[in-house]
């Protein structure tokens, strides 16, 4: 090395992980002239008043400036803001019960289909929850849906993090009386692994996950603190090693002594930065307070970018290659099946079938169709196409097994 430093680590190691680092971070608060355009810093939370903000007829500058300022919201600053009035009732009244009325008729739906739903960080029956509320809005109340996602705050607030290009999802999550907390936890994408699939990340693509994803939440019920809304903890996402950290019990416990909770009321919304530490909140209210569920649609909104150049179709690919790749794997040992080994201690053909594997297939699971391949027990996503060839690899499965259940799995994700 000739005296010189070596270069520095590219994943994060346990050493990196330090709670009173994360604990001097979250301590921080936030001085309200940061952010002029806001009405009020509420628990460290910038809350911006919209019905305000229209009524002096906002101007192209004024809108780049709140840019500006939700930018360095989620960036470098708290990493939260609420919207009031985003879909002001005066406004969105008649869109909102519609809109209510089509998830409330896509809940009873599927409640009857008794198809049981898995979740990412809630136990199932805790909530009503419905998958691709987006598609399933649009194609029950067309007319509800066009009102409500023309709402011109959802653009401005999307392309300030985003930028252009971006696509939106949404999951209506519905919280009956009595349903429990959420733990702390980062959101997708690094969120939604397993750690030691996070672990194998490098640390430059774990901070630059959060850059992907806008996470938010529009009110569709009045929700007071006693109703559960969503825990945040400020300044968390600008922790660098978080992905890796969330899960471990002090840091759980420092959210949990240190979160803030806002009310919000029906059709404010909320966005945040998908690396805050936050959870949703335990819905308390009376079970006999007229049966209130806490209801809110969550928007998940993607960069552009995540995609690649080509599109590449692996059945086809898994087809052809199937036998010799069972040869190559019965000959090298199944080893290469085993995600838990650390791959650089296999042998040179372990090697090779894996990176064959890695190469033919998908190796991320989403996008997906939650409602016919929801999160694995115990899990927060469900089989990727490489997890199926490393199964039907172990399972010593025939050609026509292995492209069978890959075309299942392929019918089983669309919308």
């Amino acid at each position: 090395m000739n005296g010189q430093a070596p270069i520095p680590a590219r994943l994060y190691h346990e050493s990196s992980i330090q709670l009173d680092e994360f604990q001097q971070i979250c301590s921080r608060s936030v001085d309200a002239w940061t952010y002029p355009l806001a009405c009020a810093v509420g628990q460290n939370v910038p809350i911006y008043d919209l019905a305000a903000l229209d009524a002096t007829h906002v101007t192209a500058e004024t809108l780049s400036h709140l840019q500006d300022e939700w930018h360095h919201i989620l960036h470098s600053g708290p990493g939260v803001f609420v919207l009031r009035g985003m879909y002001a009732p005066a406004q969105y009244g008649p869109t909102l019960s519609a809109t209510n009325d089509a998830f409330d008729r896509i809940i009873a739906r599927e409640r009857a289909s008794n198809h049981s739903k898995g979740d990412h960080f809630a136990a199932s029956g805790s909530n009503d929850r419905i998958w691709n509320a987006f598609s399933k809005h649009g194609l029950e109340d067309p007319s509800s849906f066009a009102d409500y996602y023309a709402n011109p705050w959802l653009a401005t607030v999307c392309s300030a993090w985003l930028g252009p290009g971006y696509r939106v999802t949404a999951q209506v999550n519905a919280v009956h009386p009595g349903g429990a907390a959420q733990e702390a936890h980062r959101d997708y994408h690094l969120g939604f692994m397993e750690a030691d699939a996070c672990a194998g990340f490098p640390a430059a693509t774990q901070r630059a996950s959060q850059f992907l994803t806008l996470q938010g939440a529009v009110a569709h019920t009045d929700m007071p603190v006693s109703s559960g809304p969503t825990r945040f903890l400020p300044f968390s996402q600008t922790y660098p090693p978080g992905y890796m950290a969330w899960r471990r019990p002090e840091f759980r416990a420092f959210f949990q002594a240190h979160y803030v909770a806002l009310p919000l009321a029906l059709g404010d919304g909320v966005f945040f930065n998908p690396a805050l530490f936050h959870a949703a909140g335990a819905n308390v209210m009376d079970r006999d307070d007229g049966g209130f569920r806490r209801v809110a649609n969550l928007l998940q909104v993607s960069s552009a970018f995540g995609k690649p150049m080509e599109c590449i179709d692996a059945i086809p690919l898994v087809d052809c290659c199937w036998d010799a790749l069972l040869a190559r794997y019965q000959a090298a040992g199944k080893k290469v099946a085993d995600r838990d080994l650390d791959p650089r201690h296999w042998s040179r053909p372990a090697r090779e079938i894996r990176a064959l594997v890695q190469a033919l297939a998908e190796g991320y699971p989403f996008p997906t169709n939650l409602d016919r391949r929801p999160p694995a027990p115990g899990g927060m996503a469900p089989e990727s196409e490489q997890d199926v060839l490393l199964r039907g690899l172990a399972g010593g499965w025939g050609r026509a097994e292995m492209v069978a259940t890959l075309e299942r799995m392929r019918q089983d994700s669309r919308a």
